[in-house]
């Protein structure tokens, strides 16, 4: 019995917090457009969301101008 003097107060702290979490959303337009993001989603632009494209790993440019292999190229050949 003595735990109701708990439980009691205790519930009625957590009504109020709902009482004013309900008023503190209604004041700020959060039940304002409840049908937007259901169309949003179905109308949704694809096109805007795709990343850029990066070059495959076969397709990539070398940038070095000088002609030669890399370094790293012959490394195998030398000690043979």
């Amino acid at each position: 019995m003595s735990i109701l003097y708990l439980l009691i107060p205790l519930s009625l702290i957590l009504l109020g917090l709902a009482v004013w979490a309900f008023f503190w959303a209604v004041k700020h337009d959060q039940f304002e457009d409840l049908e937007g993001p259901a169309y949003r989603i179905l109308f949704d632009d694809d096109e805007n969301d795709r990343p850029a494209e990066r070059p495959r790993s076969g397709e990539a440019r070398d940038d070095s101008d000088d002609g030669g292999e890399s370094p790293a190229a012959g490394r195998d050949d030398e000690g043979r």
